[in-house]
């Protein structure tokens, strides 16, 4: 293009008539440099002209972009042009240039479970076009599909899945109802040629009052666990206490036997005691005056006779009878 108007100039310096001739040279020079001066410019214009095609009869598709072409005779053209230089015809057909990469999309929304408990979900959608539609999404979307489609299919299906499920379940089975969310968008999209990478469930969140419940909830649970353990400690402390009392009765009971059968039984439990209350009473500093009958220190006296006439007394009453 620069070497077209360096020649048009040229054609116009040839043109132009040569010396300083005087201005009285006759209408014949005037009108040959007026000639000179149109075909000058002539040769501008068609050389702008001519710049103006060869600039716009080229476009460029960068990657991870398509192009579709908009005729303004027959309207859309039904083919998608790839990546790199293409050309079309200036003025008459203009490049319309999508982004076919993988764009994410944030939704929350306020939804109602199917025991109508209110929770906030939060969903994140990853699509682009399909690029064999193109000319499809342009006719009836835009450029903006996203803007046009998205908010509103990704709200109906998150609140069409959650009403599925009770509150309780949208923890326990998220998996699940990720993979319907997913199921059911993708489903929707189709219909407008638009492709889902990956559906996550990024928030989940219910009311202050569900919220209140569940952990009163589970501190009365925690509560019913600790009286179980209670219960069963008192169980086991009632077996204990029976137990030992069945102990001490049949104790008493082989005692009384013992000592009516054979009186010198006591002496030689009255000898045991004598041996600890000597030992203790040796170990203390303390002077002690107390009778040898009270500490069962008298083994000599005849406190044995006294205690076997005693037994004998209560044998004849029948004390140690069954």
């Amino acid at each position: 293009m620069a070497q077209k108007f360096k020649d048009a100039f040229q054609k116009m310096a040839q043109n132009m008539p040569k010396g300083g001739g005087s201005a009285g040279g006759g209408p014949g020079r005037g009108a040959g440099a007026a000639k000179a001066a149109s075909r000058a410019a002539g040769s501008l214009m068609v050389a702008g002209g001519l710049g103006y095609g060869a600039y716009n009869s080229v476009f460029t598709v960068e990657g991870g972009r398509r192009a579709v072409m908009y005729n303004r005779v027959v309207g859309m053209k039904e083919q998608v042009y790839n990546e790199g230089l293409n050309f079309n015809i200036p003025w008459f057909e203009r490049p319309v240039i999508y982004d076919i990469r993988t764009r994410p999309v944030n939704l929350q929304t306020l939804t109602g479970s199917k025991d109508l408990q209110m929770v906030t979900i939060g969903v994140r959608v990853l699509h682009k076009p399909d690029q064999n539609h193109l000319v499809w999404i342009y006719r009836h979307l835009g450029k903006n599909y996203d803007e046009r489609i998205l908010p509103s299919l990704m709200n109906e299906c998150a609140k069409a899945v959650v009403a599925r499920y009770n509150a309780n379940e949208l923890l326990t089975r998220r998996d699940d109802v990720s993979a319907a969310i997913s199921s059911e968008l993708s489903r929707r999209c189709g219909g407008f040629h638009v492709l889902l990478e990956d559906v996550a469930i990024t928030h989940l969140s219910f009311s202050p009052e569900y919220a209140k419940a569940v952990e009163a909830k589970q501190v009365a649970q925690q509560d019913a666990e600790r009286a179980k353990y209670v219960v069963l400690g008192a169980i086991q402390e009632k077996k204990t206490i029976i137990t030992k009392a069945r102990g001490e009765a049949e104790s008493a009971e082989l005692i009384g036997t013992a000592v009516k059968r054979n009186p010198g039984f006591m002496k030689l439990r009255r000898i045991d005691a004598a041996k600890d209350i000597a030992d203790i009473v040796a170990g203390s500093g303390n002077k002690i005056y107390l009778n040898a009958d009270s500490l069962l220190l008298n083994l000599l006296g005849d406190a044995d006779d006294k205690f076997e006439k005693s037994v004998t007394a209560a044998d004849s009453k029948g004390w140690f009878k069954k």
